[in-house]
């Protein structure tokens, strides 16, 4: 029987509790053990696809099409672990499937209410399809004390109750800040934390503590004292300086000997972190650097970015170099400034995904500037469909080449795939309707062009890569941009969706439809930013 961890956060939000989840897991893997890790989220959209990133950051996206929180990039990046669909859960999602069932009569006239109605469903969800891993590890969104997440605090304390005795432990993450004008460690929000998860009936098993020094031990004895855990058991969560110092962080720590010990287990096998060593290895002894321009248009807010920035340091952890990202706003191109000043000296120029109108013109204007002036080209999903624009407009003379999205005018190079495919491919989908639901999600099959760049990066000529978008670069004009130069060297199955393209003359000029940043490592870069980062190094020595 699978092993259930819950997480949860006090005090304040934003302390990394995904971080947390996810090193643990990989402490345990580390061991041998099999891991599961989940997310619950209090609030009440049905899921982040139509939220906004500079609320929510980015919206992560699995092989079977779930919009989800970031915090499951951080899981499958740490653990190598797959998510799906039934990894994450919104308040939003648990009373759809509730009223639905009213509606439906399935509750037979009874009255429905939050216990037991919806701690019901909440327990339902955590305990479904575990029976293949030794530990699930379920991560409560917010903070207790929040009004939205009680209910999920309810339903962890009662499964702690209805599982067998030893299947379920707690851990708490909370905040230890420095009052530098007392020169002090403060432990009293810690302690009203835990006063009020105990004040709801759970008792964390395990504390961990973020802070950005080490913590007394007279602090931690008195954070044992009055939050009733071992001293063993209270765990500094340190700052670090690169995420991936934290699985052996919180390893030194004890917090993987601290939870084992709560479930009572005894000679669990020693863990082996040679993998994790090795990549901090390169992190903190890099050969070179290289500079990336990434030009998009949530610069203000990285969170937008989460993925994008961690494949990004893949390639280079690959490369042995350390990547500099160089964030730029895409607007400060638009309206026909020159993008030479601050493009000009970059290693690289990345544009990534993306929608709406704002900011196009900037990104077109990027693109141009790296087929030019032959510096390395990237261009995910939106960045994809402006490059194809820019070839149109400066090299097949399509001088109003444009997107549906933006304009009803033009020639629509990109566009809704139902505008322009008639046929019964099983790619087209419907896009009217509510946002919600209807973009191309999930993983699905490209054919790479046999002698094509993208296919020689991949070694196969046959890949599956995940997609989150509506609009599509327009099969019609694949003839005359080839005639241009822009190669589609990977197709949809069908041959009815462009999911590449590539200049064959240019030192690396490759945009995707897909998202490949979801896939990505650090123990398995993504073969193209492995490659990109490949070539900027290239470039560095040109300049």
């Amino acid at each position: 029987m699978a092993r259930y961890i819950f997480i949860t956060g006090g005090v304040v939000s934003s302390l990394g509790k995904g971080l947390a989840s996810a090193a643990l897991g990989a402490a345990l893997q580390a061991r041998g053990y099999s891991v599961r890790l989940r997310k619950l989220d209090p609030y009440l959209n049905v899921d982040p696809g139509t939220m906004s990133p500079y609320q929510h950051g980015e919206c992560f996206v699995t092989d079977d099409g779930a919009e989800t929180d970031l915090d499951l990039g951080h899981y499958e990046r740490f653990t190598g672990r797959p998510s799906n669909k039934k990894d994450n859960i919104t308040t939003g999602q648990i009373y759809q499937n509730i009223i639905t069932k009213e509606r439906r009569g399935d509750y037979l006239g009874g009255t429905v209410q939050v216990i037991p109605h919806v701690t019901d469903e909440i327990k339902a969800f955590i305990l479904d399809g575990n029976e293949d891993y030794d530990f699930v590890l379920c991560e409560i969104g917010g903070t207790v004390g929040d009004i939205e997440a009680t209910p999920f605090f309810e339903g962890i304390r009662q499964l702690g109750n209805e599982l067998p005795r030893g299947q379920a432990i707690y851990i708490h993450l909370t905040l230890l800040p420095y009052i530098p004008s007392a020169g002090e460690l403060k432990t009293k929000p810690t302690q009203h934390s835990v006063k009020e998860l105990r004040s709801i009936g759970i008792q964390p098993n395990i504390l961990m503590v973020r802070c950005d020094r080490p913590v007394p031990e007279s602090e931690r004895r008195k954070l044992s004292l009055f939050c009733n855990v071992r001293p063993e058991a209270v765990i500094q969560a340190l700052d670090v300086k690169n995420i991936y110092e934290v699985p052996l962080s919180y390893h030194e720590q004890g917090l993987d000997r601290e939870v084992l010990a709560a479930f009572g287990i005894d000679g669990a096998p020693k863990p082996n972190f040679e993998v994790w060593k090795n990549i901090l290895d390169r992190v903190h002894n890099p050969e070179g650097e290289v500079t990336i321009a990434v030009v998009g248009k949530y610069t203000s807010l990285l969170d937008a970015y989460k993925s994008l920035m961690e494949a990004l340091t893949h390639g280079g952890i690959a490369n042995k170099v350390k990547v500099k990202i160089d964030w730029i706003e895409s607007d400060i191109f638009e309206e026909g400034s020159d993008p030479t000043s601050r493009l000009e000296g970059v290693h690289g120029i990345l544009v990534p995904g993306g929608f709406g109108e704002r900011g196009s013109e900037g990104k077109i204007a990027a693109a141009k500037y790296a087929r030019e002036n032959k510096i390395p080209y990237f261009g995910i999903c939106f960045g994809m469909q402006m490059a194809v624009i820019e070839a149109a407009r400066n090299l097949a003379g399509i001088e109003d080449a444009t997107s549906s999205e933006f304009t009803p005018e033009g020639h629509h190079v990109v566009g809704l795939m139902t505008e322009w495919s008639k046929g019964n491919s099983k790619e087209v989908r419907a896009h009217d309707g509510d946002l919600g639901g209807t973009m191309r999600l999930g993983s699905y099959e490209a054919h790479l062009a046999e002698g094509s760049k993208i296919a020689e990066i991949y070694g196969d000529r046959i890949i599956h890569e995940r997609h989150r978008h509506r609009y599509e670069v327009n099969i019609d004009y694949k003839e005359k941009l080839e005639a241009c130069g822009l190669n589609f060297a990977g197709l949809s199955p069908d041959g009815v969706l462009p999911e590449t393209v590539e200049i064959a003359d240019h030192p690396w000029f490759i945009a995707v439809q897909y998202h490949p940043e979801l896939k990505s490592r650090p123990f398995a870069p993504h073969p193209l930013f492995k490659s990109f980062i490949e070539a900027a190094v290239e470039q560095s020595r040109l300049v």
